[in-house]
């Protein structure tokens, strides 16, 4: 038979070696593909984990931008609006403890990003602060009664990430919010018969009687003003952080179709990762392809998904295709209550790949259709006749008067190859709402928002309204709606399109 990798010989339903060799050859490189794709967010975490290591910030060290992130700061679409609080905490030894700040935004995730839950405003302790029990996979022993949110990690590492808001204060000092987490944040082991346990129990024999632990402040590693890399490779590199992953962590923590896919080219747990020179070089070819195919779909390029949240629009989101989850869309809010989609049971592989190759951190509160709660994005990457930005020309967006969020919304604009923060002269490249680190983008006589995006500041544009990129360089733009409202969610408000100004 005639296919697209040559001609395949049986004789008599048997393959011939030369087609049985080739086809060894193309099994492992359709496996080197989906194995590269399917671990984008896992390999994401252990870049972002080596990223923190590198520069001194080890398991339970808290990365805090006390001045907010910067474009010296490499990280996946990161903000420079909020007060980031960021660790990796070590479950190998035990269940940790940890006390959250209050009036804060945050999420925890496994190693695979995948949610365990949500602190702050849309978590259990609803903004108020709150003591969370992270349990490993493999601790059997006693569990406290009370007193605290337990919750149940399938991976020995866990990603604890934070934002506080600086809106609310004079001038929009960060200062604050960054004072408040140093002061409210702790993390400890977790002493088993200790808080959450009565006497009683341990008089009727159903747990130890333990000493009450200690709250202990993390340390705290300032991270504004800080040049670090959290990126993933994009090479064979990939493949050494993914077989790095499963090493690290327990067996179970994945499915077994899933560490079978990893297993077929080689990464298994126990073993070592050593491919020889042929499957070496098939696998620098299927990282090759692989990552073009996650960058297409990270930049919401791929022809036959359409992620666009308006008709005809520039503007997109990923996540309401199959939720946090990758598997359903986010459910509609109603009168009644909650109205979910119709379970289709499969997983939205390609929205997956999208949200990681270009996010971090993932929550049911970034995709949720509730109002006053949590946070909505939208990102765009061509202009409104479908061109790439290009960093040499000049365009302008218009946002229609009474911009649907609560407590404010932004543009942050990021570079197309790191995806992180857009590095120029600008080390804050964003405008909106809120008046530091930028000041507060100003409206136009019909109450509209007007942002430029160039090269050079244009003639009769405040700087407040100008987000700088650089000639030699592509980029998109994030649009953020914190405590977002109905408008958003019905469509009756929508950002404008960009054009390009000649």
């Amino acid at each position: 038979m005639d296919t697209g990798i040559g001609r395949l010989e049986f004789t008599d339903g048997y393959p011939t070696g030369e087609t049985a060799t080739k086809l060894r050859d193309h099994l492992d490189y359709l496996h080197g593909v989906e194995a590269f794709m399917n671990s984008v967010q896992g390999v994401s975490l252990v870049a972002l984990r080596d990223g923190f290591q590198n520069v001194g910030i080890n398991d339970g060290d808290v990365l805090l931008y006390s001045k907010l992130m910067d474009s010296r700061s490499l990280f996946l679409t990161g903000n420079a609006d909020t007060v980031y609080f960021w660790a990796f905490l070590d479950l190998s030894e035990g269940p940790v403890v940890v006390e959250t700040p209050s009036e804060t935004l945050g999420v925890i995730d496994d190693m695979w990003f995948r949610w365990i839950t949500d602190f702050g405003l849309p978590g259990p302790d609803r903004g108020e602060g709150g003591t969370y029990l992270l349990v490993p996979p493999a601790y059997d022993g006693p569990l406290p009664e009370g007193g605290c949110y337990v919750r149940h990690s399938r991976t020995n590492h866990v990603v604890f990430l934070g934002r506080a808001f600086i809106n609310e204060y004079p001038g929009n000092d960060p200062a604050p919010a960054a004072d408040r987490i140093r002061e409210q944040l702790k993390v400890s082991p977790y002493t088993p018969g200790g808080i959450g346990s009565s006497i009683g129990a341990f008089l009727t024999g159903n747990g130890p009687l333990g000493q009450l632990a200690e709250s202990k402040s993390p340390r705290f590693v300032e991270g504004s003003g800080l040049a670090m890399n959290t990126l993933p490779p994009t090479d064979f590199g990939h493949f050494e952080m993914l077989d790095a992953l499963v090493q690290l962590e327990p067996a179970a923590a994945l499915d077994p179709d899933t560490a079978g896919d990893f297993a077929a080219i080689g990464i298994v747990k126990g073993e070592a990762f050593a491919p020889d020179a042929r499957l070496r070089a098939i696998l620098d070819d299927a990282a090759a392809v692989a990552n073009a195919a996650a960058r297409t779909l990270g930049m919401g390029a791929h022809p036959s998904d359409d992620f666009r949240y308006y008709d005809d629009s520039a503007w997109w989101n990923m996540l309401f295709d199959g939720g946090f989850e990758f598997l359903n869309p986010p459910p509609r809010i109603t009168a009644d209550g909650i109205e979910p989609f119709p379970d289709k049971g499969a997983r939205t592989l390609h929205a997956r790949t999208s949200f990681f190759y270009t996010a971090t951190g993932v929550t049911p509160a970034m995709c949720m259709r509730l109002t006053n709660a949590g946070s909505q994005y939208l990102v765009a990457n061509v202009d409104q006749d479908g061109g790439a930005f290009d960093g040499s020309k000049t365009y302008r967006v218009r946002l229609p008067k009474d911009v649907p969020a609560a407590r404010f919304w932004s543009l942050n604009a990021y570079d197309n190859q790191t995806r992180s923060l857009l590095q120029t002269d600008q080390i804050s490249p964003r405008a909106g709402s809120q008046e530091y680190p930028s000041p507060a983008a100003q409206a136009e006589a019909d109450g509209s928002t007007v942002v430029y995006f160039a090269p050079t500041q244009p003639d009769g544009v405040p700087r407040s309204n100008w987000i700088q990129t650089d000639p030699e360089r592509g980029w998109f733009v994030l649009l953020r709606l914190y405590s977002p409202l109905q408008p958003f969610f019905d469509k009756t408000w929508r950002p404008g399109e960009f054009e390009l100004v000649q």
